[in-house]
């Protein structure tokens, strides 16, 4: 009962308390995000769900049309459902984070929590999907941001090669600060 009280008090902005809380301790295994990321998942309902779906819907309007639909589809799967996945999620993973990445990358998160929060209520899910998206697929998953398979502009797709991932278009965001690429452990792909 504790539990179940103490989840309806916590905000979508707590995570970011928390992350800075265990990003004090000399190092963390993936089995200490994965509480954290879990603890949030949790308060993310189906409702929030769709009204993030809703919302890459609607913000894959200005994607090309040839691109639109193949853009939903690897978004809506990969980001929208790892909410499933991450709280579905039963492996026991001892290995550790790297902690200068962890570090350096979260002044970016929180600027893209605040960045993809539409309003400052509480209500608004979407920024906290992306963050544990995000903290899930890199640090977990060990995984780029953009799935492998991912399509741009001029048929240029996220690859993978002995181990290595690449995307097309990650040097075009490296003057934007912003830009959650940065986080991504994907390296530009060569000659492009």
């Amino acid at each position: 009962m504790v539990v179940v009280k103490y989840l309806f008090n916590m905000g979508a902005e707590d995570i970011l308390m928390e992350l800075e809380e265990l990003m004090n301790n000399s190092y963390i295994t993936k089995n200490d995000l994965m509480i954290i990321l879990k603890k949030y998942a949790r308060i993310i309902s189906a409702y929030d769900l769709m009204l993030a779906t809703a919302r890459m819907r609607e913000d894959g309007k200005f994607v090309q049309a040839q691109y639109r639909e193949k853009y939903l589809k690897i978004y809506i799967k990969y980001f929208i459902m790892r909410m499933k996945e991450v709280l579905d999620n039963k492996d026991d993973m001892n290995e550790t984070i790297d902690m200068d990445v962890l570090n350096s990358s979260f002044p970016l998160l929180k600027t893209t929590f605040d960045k993809e929060r539409l309003s400052k209520n509480d209500d608004d899910k979407f920024p906290l999907i992306y963050v544990i998206t995000s903290l899930y697929t890199t640090f977990i998953l060990e995984e780029p941001i953009h799935p492998v398979g991912s399509e741009f502009p001029g048929n240029l797709k996220v690859t993978q090669d002995k181990g290595v991932f690449y995307c097309p278009v990650k040097d075009n965001q490296k003057d934007n600060p912003n830009a959650i690429c940065h986080l991504c452990l994907a390296e530009q792909t060569p000659n492009i």
